[in-house]
């Protein structure tokens, strides 16, 4: 493998690490938050963040079947409710863009579920998480740094 940096300038990690606490403060769930992290991390194949995250739900009380099937939660139908649902829907449309673009459909799902400032901030935090999940896959760091 090619040597690659782990050096991740101070100002960019304060700037995300601000945009990720405004946006988690400002949807003031901590349990949906770390669901959507975790989501994402899955879709972008980040090691380092699934292990933050999925420590992060744990200490937060998310049960051990829900973090399971999360990758499924479109089938585990009984194991999200619709808040939920609509916001890991939203995760996958923002992470994976291969229409180019979110659904209005999507959209409008998430909104039934969230007050307009509290969609502004789930949209900050899933932007801030991709960001998040890029740094980390693209210097290859390895899960198991993170200490709760």
């Amino acid at each position: 493998m090619t040597a690659r940096t782990q050096l991740l300038d101070r100002e960019v990690g304060k700037a995300l690490s601000a945009l990720s606490a405004a946006a988690k403060k400002g949807l003031g769930d901590p349990v949906l938050a770390e669901l959507v992290m975790i989501r994402a991390s899955q879709l972008n194949h980040c090691a380092f963040c699934l292990d933050m995250h999925l420590a992060l739900a744990r200490r937060n009380g998310v049960d051990e079947e829900r973090l399971d099937m999360l990758a499924a939660w479109e089938e585990a139908e009984d194991l999200y409710d619709g808040r939920e649902r609509a916001a890991l829907a939203l995760t996958e449309a923002m992470t994976v863009l291969t229409e180019g673009f979110v659904s209005d459909e999507v959209y409008e799902g998430a909104a039934k579920h969230f007050a307009d400032g509290e969609l502004a901030h789930l949209i900050g935090l899933i932007t801030a998480i991709n960001g998040w999940n890029r740094l980390m896959v693209s210097r290859r760091v390895a899960p198991g740094g993170y200490t709760p």
